[in-house]
């Protein structure tokens, strides 16, 4: 009976909703994601767009929306001030059709950007609100949504999760709070391992951003676990051999 339980308890990929974003600034990574049938999209952001060596922005943007010219992508104002945040939001939303722009739930000085938000949506500028956290900004995030263009709201579970709390509570509510506004997706997004795709999946979460790392890990679910024990011994074994260890 047990075993009979741990085998229709084992996950797969086909059986999924949630929509899987490709999370990353690399080109030829975020190429490779595009000829995976699970992939449904990109998202990137200036931290990893910095640490790809990205120096020019725009050229990089523009290059990687004439190689994915179909699937949404999101990408991020740097502005820090309202009149920054929408002239290149605004500038950034001309570049493609499949654009999603990425705008932060506040500034570095912890001001709220909802105003911006409500202009932009109202304009019809689909955006991506980011770094949400809770549910209470989530709300305001949504009023300021409401009624506008297609939008992805961005709570960073896996950040959540960095700080000791169960994000999941947190994604629940999210989408409790999203249910009045049909205009809008949540994302779950900073994921840290494979599992957190099956868990938004479960809690009925629209999308998930994944990075590239975690993604290579897909070729893992549903992998028999005596296997998987055996393939461990194996590696441990073989590491051993290999840096000629003795005793």
């Amino acid at each position: 009976m047990l075993q009979s339980s741990l085998k229709a308890a084992v996950p797969s990929v086909s059986s999924l909703n949630v929509k899987i974003f490709a999370d990353g600034a690399d080109k030829a990574g975020m190429l490779a994601m595009l000829e995976k049938p699970y992939i449904s999209g990109f998202t990137t952001n200036p931290t990893l767009m910095r640490k790809s060596g990205i120096a020019d922005y725009e050229a990089f943007a523009k290059d990687i929306l004439a190689a994915i010219p179909k699937h949404p992508i999101s990408l991020e104002v740097f502005a820090d001030d309202e009149a920054g945040m929408e002239r290149q939001a605004r500038l950034i939303a001309t570049w493609g059709e499949n654009v999603y722009v990425k705008i932060p739930v506040t500034n570095t000085k912890r001001e709220s950007t909802a105003a911006v938000v409500r202009r932009l949506s109202n304009e019809g500028v689909k955006l991506n609100v980011t770094a949400l956290m809770t549910a209470e900004q989530v709300q305001v995030v949504c009023e300021a949504l409401a009624d506008g263009a297609p939008a992805y709201i961005s709570v960073f579970a896996g950040r959540v999760a960095d700080t000791g709390r169960d994000p999941l509570p947190i994604m629940l509510q999210s989408l409790e709070v999203m249910k009045p506004y049909p205009n809008t997706e949540l994302i779950w997004a900073s994921p840290r391992e494979l599992l957190n795709i099956f868990q938004a999946d479960a809690i009925g979460c629209h999308i998930i951003t994944v990075t590239n790392d975690v993604l290579a890990k897909l070729s893992l679910v549903g992998k028999d676990l005596d296997e998987y024990s055996l393939d461990t011994v194996k590696m441990f074994h073989e590491d051993a051999q290999k840096a000629s260890f003795q005793l």
